[in-house]
């Protein structure tokens, strides 16, 4: 009877208790002392690897992979990741321990010494270097060299997220100890503490932003990457970039830009799915605060005298807010997305989105709007918007939304980043991830506005900031069905369906008294209008003089832009004053004066209450929990025949949170751009 044949994941089964015989085998050598560490330090480096390639094996294993069936194969995969994430965070921690010292100290430069001499055999120029240095040592620590190639400069400050990380504050001087491909590099500080940093943040050489001796430091630099280049066979042209331009407020996006290999190594050890990336959208959401927000860009803008406005202007005759008109104003409808790969198991899926958001190539240009994808498990790799239901549609799936953007850049588009928000089953963790992205640009080579038409655009990897990286479909060489095997080919490539269109008269005059960039739902325009003229009236018409920069008393001007950031609550302004605008007549539709003093009151007794309701979660995005108990609480206090006005804050049945002046005034200094 010949042998029962064993499944893949089996074979998996076995090089995992293989490999945790070995590590536990190697703990063992270490804590007893037995052999030299080098050799203790090679074998930890050959398990690293061999755990990465056993995890790299297990997520490619699918049930198909499978001989005969398997049940409960979703745990037991899991499972056996667990295993390797657990034996990978074993070795990673006595690697470190393992790992030689640098020499930071005298005392440290005579160890140093003593290993390099024993290792004269496998790195002689590298022990020369060494020996050199340490005979012109002194007793008290000596300030490193800038021609050291083993001596960086932090860019940037990082802080260590995890154990083993080292943080480091912007300008700090490190001695690398050892290099990986990974890109996270061991560290030593000047205090002789140890870490893994990324190589993204360090710069060669002992100084940062030199004013005095950028060109010399420039050309010491490249000379010095260029010979470890060949020494070591490392691409440090990103760490160029990093020290030829200054320190700004787009560290975040180099950031987003330089750390492709960290994703590797967390995909490796099954942090985060394989083929996906941390999204450089949110990464700006994240750290730059209410920069690239909706909530910052409908504030008003100021000149460069600081003394008016560039973007707001008042008709003295009709006394409403003057129509601007912009180089780019676009309305566009995200239709579908396909071949969308998904994340794989071990992660449970919170949300599936597109941030999109004006783009030359180089630079955000406006804010980053989100828009949520509808998921049908039949289909699990399309994704569709705007779908169809009753009453109103939510903000968040409206598909339908506009661009005005003031920017003269002839490369000027649509930037539209595919993620997931997801929480891995294992350890509870939460992150958003990039699965692509696509580029819409909005003019044609002649500099034309591009005709209304759909457009197929293909889905990217990498980031934004890099050249574009398409998954190309393998043909069969010299086969006579190759063009047609292509075509097939072509179907099956990730694909992003935008439809550029029309608007109607009405929507372009709406759209012109926006500010001169924004991008956001067409669905939500009306509101934003009537949020536009309040703002004119309150700082054009009402204020004493324009140099008056006193506190203005608007709830609504105050407390309106929260609402960008909370979709749920704008939507639910939207309901009340639809069912406020069908009981008005035409004559009280026309009349901007009675507009105003209903918006207020809708506002007020509506959201502006639940905005400063204990009752109400704070908003988190994509929390299904906070997300079922917001909707309830907005629901109930929802319901026709409530009270209206400001008789809601006096009334016994309903609470209120402690009063704050920012509740009722509005701060033009802090407020406007």
């Amino acid at each position: 009877m010949p042998p029962k044949t064993k499944g893949a994941l089996q074979l998996v089964h076995r090089d995992v208790d293989e490999i945790k015989k070995q590590v536990d085998r190697l703990v063992q050598e270490v804590q007893s002392r037995d052999g030299s560490t080098e050799e203790a330090f090679r074998r930890c480096q050959e398990l690293q690897m061999l755990v990465e390639k056993t995890q790299r094996t297990l997520m490619k294993l699918t049930k198909a992979d499978e001989p005969a069936p398997v049940g409960n194969y979703d745990q037991r995969k899991q499972e056996e990741e667990t295993r390797l994430q657990n034996i990978w965070e074993q070795v990673n921690s006595l690697s470190l321990e393992l790992s030689p010292p640098g020499p930071s100290s005298a005392a440290a430069g005579a160890v140093s010494k003593e290993d390099n001499e024993e290792d004269d055999d496998d790195e002689d120029e590298d022990s020369s270097d060494e020996d050199d240095e340490d005979e012109d040592e002194k007793p008290a620590v000596k300030p490193p060299s800038q021609s050291d190639p083993h001596v960086y400069t932090a860019l940037s400050d990082f802080t260590g997220e995890q154990e083993g990380d080292l943080s480091v504050q912007r300008g700090e001087v490190l001695r690398i100890v050892r290099r990986t491909a990974d890109g996270w590099w061991l560290a030593q500080d000047a205090n002789g503490k140890r870490g893994v940093v990324p190589k993204t943040y360090l710069k060669i050489g002992s100084g940062v932003d030199d004013e005095d001796d950028d060109d010399d430091e420039d050309d010491d630099d490249e000379d010095d990457d260029d010979d470890e280049d060949e020494e070591e066979g490392e691409e440090l042209t990103d760490d160029q970039e990093e020290q030829s331009s200054p320190h700004s407020n787009w560290s975040t996006v180099r950031k987003a830009l330089t750390e492709i290999d960290t994703t590797d190594v967390l995909s490796a050890m099954g942090a985060i799915p394989s083929g996906f990336r941390p999204s450089s959208l949110n990464k700006l959401l994240v750290e730059e605060g209410k920069t690239y927000r909706g909530s910052h860009y409908i504030q008003p803008e100021l000149s460069q005298s600081q003394l008016s406005f560039s973007d707001l202007f008042l008709d003295p005759d009709s006394g409403r807010v003057r129509s601007r008109q912009v180089r780019t104003c676009v309305c566009f409808s995200l239709w579908s997305c396909r071949m969308i790969p998904s994340p794989g198991v071990g992660v449970q899926v919170l949300s599936r989105h597109v941030r999109l958001c004006a783009f030359d190539g180089s630079q955000v240009l406006s804010n980053i709007h989100t828009v949520r994808a509808t998921y049908n498990s039949k289909n699990p790799k399309t994704w569709s918007f705007s779908p169809r239901m009753t009453g109103v549609l939510p903000s968040l799936l409206d598909g339908d939304c506009f661009l005005r953007c003031k920017s003269e850049s002839p490369n000027l588009g649509i930037l539209f980043e595919l993620g997931v928000s997801f929480i891995r089953n294992s350890t509870g963790e939460r992150g958003d991830l990039s699965c692509g992205w696509s580029f819409l640009k909005l003019t044609d080579d002649t500099g034309n506005p591009l005709p209304n038409r759909t457009c197929e655009l293909p889905v990217n990897e990498g980031t934004p900031y890099e050249e574009e990286v398409v998954k190309e479909a393998s043909a069969s060489r010299g086969s006579p069905a190759g063009v047609f095997h292509q075509m097939l080919q072509n179907r099956r490539q990730p694909k992003l369906i935008v439809k550029l269109k029309s608007s109607n008269r009405r929507t372009r005059t709406q759209l012109s008294l926006l500010p001169d960039s924004l991008l956001h739902c067409l669905s939500c325009v009306p509101l934003l209008v009537l949020h536009r003229q309040l703002q004119a009236d309150s700082l054009l018409m009402d204020r004493p003089t324009m140099q008056n920069a006193d506190l203005i008393f608007s709830p609504v001007l105050s407390t309106f832009p929260e609402l960008l950031d909370q979709p749920d609550l704008l939507d639910a302004l939207r309901r009340v004053w639809r069912d406020a605008e069908n009981n008005m007549s035409r004559a009280q539709k026309r009349d901007s004066s009675f507009l105003k003093h209903e918006f207020l009151n809708v506002y007020t007794s509506s959201v502006y209450f639940l905005l400063h309701s204990p009752s109400l979660p704070r908003h988190r995005w994509a929390d299904p929990p906070s997300e079922e108990q917001r909707a309830r609480v907005i629901y109930a206090n929802g319901e026709p025949g409530e009270p209206a006005g400001p008789e809601v804050f006096v009334d016994a049945t309903r609470q209120h949170l402690a009063f704050d002046i920012t509740e009722l005034t509005f701060d033009l200094l802090r407020a406007a751009r």
